[in-house]
């Protein structure tokens, strides 16, 4: 069959397609109805492909025929991206409409047909619309136990919470369709799968993450959303005065290693770019080498790694080592190679920014050690280590002062240090901490948004003598201590006593 500009595509059988994901796979329902579908394929011995084809177009007969590549290609018409609808009324009541799926364990599997289409559509389509509204950075759908409805759970500010039920016979619909839009194979069910795919939502473009795993009840899925971002500015980190001036000071060096850590989704990534668009000047060429890359910034080469390929880390570090970089950002020193030419890196003359999953800012230096860094080059190389941490704050629409007792007033001196707590300079006898309520605005939660807290350990001339020497982590935290790094508890204790969160959410994120 060749391209033909006139034909009519068969609208019925297209409802719950992606054009890009028809485009990406290579085939095309052409005419036919459920009752019989022409699905036009460039390769109709491809067996794994068909049986893909039958289980999204679920009619109850083919007819196939045989296409040129360019032909399919030119008969789909349509944004690359998946087109978000805004919301509706109700979802269910359509689903009920179009009749819901009877699950008869003795009937085949094939009578679990996605029936319910565009409802189906429309229900993934308010999930992500909603979720994205309420300032959600992952959707998790799960299938209930047994007959019980399955559950659509979103992480809001770190904490999940339920966003709906899904009936059981519609869950197997719902991950069926968020596998078509990120180009998941639909017809395996018993691997994980990992996928990604763009979306436009009220104008606004995102980018989902999806990961499916089979359980025991059935499929679950979740979906990071990405929000392409732009930079945030270095003076909106929240950083104490005394952390902000010395970031800065270490930004300014031409040389040397600048560490980011703290666990996944503690914000690293966030404050790294922070960094680079403050020090991001004409006169210095910066290359980042990250996976994914989330935050894009004018005037930067930024390289998405492919593992697939053996494009890693250490790989673009080789190759930005040979195209004249004044900074280089490298996503994350998981092994003894990447961090080994970032330190060595650092030693040629350019300032190299990077992140590692530790849970303080001694401890990054132990846990580079144990990797097998060369303790001499390292302690010449190391500038710093900013540990971070996120922690939830009050909601500033609906949170009240109050005037906290001496025993909860004690408690908190004594956790930030009793002779360090006078540098805050504040008067414990007209002091106001903030309480949560909860209005509309935050859920009835109490609390909105996040914001760092941060301890920063400084490469000084004692601390590289300690590393050089191997020293023992409660040694360098004693030194650290002494060269003034203030920990996240106190910097979180801190932020308490300017009004912006309490101490139960401190407690948390940090632990000692």
């Amino acid at each position: 069959m060749k391209y033909d500009p006139e034909h009519q595509l068969p609208t019925e059988l297209l409802e719950n397609i992606g054009i890009s994901y028809l485009r990406s796979n290579l085939w095309l329902p052409v005419a036919g109805t459920k009752e019989e579908a022409v699905i036009l394929i460039d390769d109709p011995s491809d067996y794994q492909r068909i049986m893909e084809i039958q289980g999204v177009v679920n009619a109850r007969n083919y007819v196939f025929r045989v296409g040129l590549r360019e032909h399919i290609l030119q008969f789909p018409r349509g944004d690359e991206e998946v087109d978000i609808e805004e919301g509706f009324d109700d979802v269910f009541s359509t689903l009920d409409d179009q009749g819901g799926i009877e699950v008869d364990d003795s009937d085949d599997e094939e009578d679990e047909a996605l029936a319910e289409t565009s409802g189906i559509i429309q229900l993934v389509n308010r999930i992500i619309t909603e979720s994205d509204r309420l300032g959600a950075s992952d959707i998790h759908i799960e299938p209930g136990k047994d007959n019980a409805p399955g559950g659509v759970r979103i992480r809001v500010d770190g904490i999940c919470r339920e966003l709906l039920k899904i009936p059981k016979e519609h869950c197997a619909a719902l991950i069926a369709r968020i596998k078509v839009i990120s180009r998941l194979n639909i017809a395996e069910k018993r691997l994980p799968q990992d996928g990604k795919c763009k979306l436009k939502v009220r104008g606004k473009k995102l980018e989902l993450r999806v990961a499916t795993v089979p359980t025991v009840q059935g499929e679950s899925a979740v979906l990071r959303i990405l929000a392409a971002g732009s930079a945030l500015p270095l003076d909106k980190l929240n950083l104490s005065p005394a952390n902000h001036e010395r970031v800065v000071e270490m930004s300014a060096h031409p040389h040397g290693l600048f560490l980011v850590v703290g666990p996944t989704g503690s914000g690293k990534t966030t404050t790294l770019h922070a960094v680079l668009g403050y020090i991001n000047k004409p006169e210095r060429k910066i290359w980042t080498a990250e996976d994914p890359v989330e935050i894009t910034q004018p005037g930067l080469q930024q390289v998405q790694m492919l593992p697939k390929i053996d494009f890693t880390f250490a790989t673009a570090m080789w190759a930005f080592l040979r195209a004249d970089p004044d900074v280089i950002l490298i996503g994350e020193m998981r092994d003894h190679e990447t961090a080994s030419i970032g330190v060595e890196a650092s030693l040629t003359g350019h300032l190299v920014l990077s992140t590692l999953h530790t849970n303080s800012a001694p401890e990054t230096i132990t846990r580079l050690l144990d990797l097998g860094l060369d303790p001499v080059n390292f302690s010449d190389a190391l500038l710093g280590v900013l540990a971070q941490r996120l922690m939830r704050t009050l909601c500033s629409k609906c949170k009240q002062p109050y005037k906290p007792d001496q025993k909860e007033l004690d408690h908190l001196i004594d956790a930030y240090g009793r002779e360090q707590f006078e540098e805050l300079k504040i008067d414990t006898k007209t002091v106001e901490l903030m309480g949560p309520v909860g209005c509309t605005d935050c859920g009835n939660t109490g609390y909105k948004g996040r914001t760092g807290i941060h301890e920063l350990l400084r490469g000084t001339i004692e601390l590289q003598a300690m590393i050089y020497k191997k020293a023992e982590l409660s040694e360098i935290r004693k030194q650290a201590l002494k060269d003034g790094m203030r920990t996240m508890k106190q910097d979180g204790i801190h932020k308490i006593f300017l009004g912006l969160s309490d101490y139960k959410q401190l407690l948390r994120v940090v632990s000692e």
